[in-house]
């Protein structure tokens, strides 16, 4: 009977457990919106960089929350060239909608929006967590590889995929499984499952731990380490989240598809390489190079 009984309560513990990192998520996101920000800039290659503070000079503001400091406003004067649009400055639909059509026109992400997808669906991910985490890791770009072998969209070390259920089988090196989107993805969705597992209903930490590993977050008595990379790591992913989690509906044309109000003029490819972010530690690292000669970068304009 005593077996009748627990049987009968694992559905309330469930969704239990579910109600609580429901509110957990939600109080995460109310602390965050008071002192959110978004820095960016176009390098001279291109090649778009975000950060949750301005690491030097380079760095605009271009999202600003709602309820920052008084006289902490951004300039647009001094918005990149690739990021203008002083318009949505410090208004959060408009960058929501310049952000979603940011990666709607994004060559890159448009390679690779179909495997993010399925890969959510198949590891219960979540949709704008993945693709905000993809965004610092790596811009979306598959071939992205750091310098100390931090591989593919997801910034997935050999070692890490080894452990997960991607070895170097003798045949096809890791390293090229690892450029492959669907493997890529796969890898770097389990080990984040792992992560949530470690940490449930802490984000915070799961991404902290993404980045600096979980053996760094758990000498740091279970909070993010005092890494100002990872630190501005975890800050910059969340704040992407939110940005897609929250975003405004969006237009679905004829073709099905999607539109965000009034997209920028000039939309550079997303190759975000998130400094301070991914450098040096565990899972992730950075400056990114890549697995094939580069590639030239075109930046779509309006006629």
């Amino acid at each position: 009977m005593g077996a009748r009984v627990n049987k009968q309560r694992q559905p309330g513990l469930e969704w239990l457990g579910k109600l609580w990192y429901l509110l957990a998520l939600s109080l995460l996101f109310l602390s965050a919106t008071a002192r959110s920000e978004i820095w960016a800039f176009v390098d001279d290659r291109g090649v778009t960089r975000f950060a949750a503070e301005q690491i030097d000079p380079r760095y605009a503001l271009f999202f600003l929350g709602a309820e920052a400091p008084s006289g902490h406003a951004p300039d647009p004067a001094a918005t990149p060239s690739g990021l203008r649009d002083p318009a949505g400055l410090a208004r959060p639909a408009a960058s929501r909608a310049w952000l979603l059509g940011f990666l709607d026109r994004s060559p890159l992400y448009r390679s690779v929006r179909q495997p993010i997808a399925q890969a959510a669906i198949s590891h219960g991910l979540e949709l704008e967590l993945l693709q905000a985490l993809i965004a610092a890791e790596s811009g979306f770009d598959a071939l992205a590889v750091s310098p100390k072998g931090a591989i593919g969209l997801m910034q997935v070390m050999p070692a890490t995929a080894a452990r997960f259920g991607l070895p170097n089988d003798g045949r096809t090196p890791v390293q090229k499984k690892l450029a492959d989107p669907a493997l890529n993805l796969s890898t770097g969705s389990r080990y984040l499952r792992h992560l949530m597992g470690l940490f449930p209903g802490q984000l915070e930490l799961v991404l902290a731990a993404y980045n600096a590993g979980e053996g760094a977050v758990q000498r740091a008595g279970n909070e993010v380490p005092n890494y100002p990379e990872t630190q501005n790591y975890v800050k910059t992913v969340l704040q992407l989240y939110r940005l897609l989690k929250f975003a405004e509906p969006r237009q679905v044309s004829q073709s099905g598809a999607a539109a965000a109000a009034e997209p920028p003029s000039r939309v550079p490819p997303l190759l975000s390489e998130v400094r301070g972010g991914a450098f040096g530690r565990a899972n992730m690292i950075g400056p990114f190079e890549t697995l094939l000669p580069a590639r030239p970068t075109k930046i779509p304009t309006e006629p």
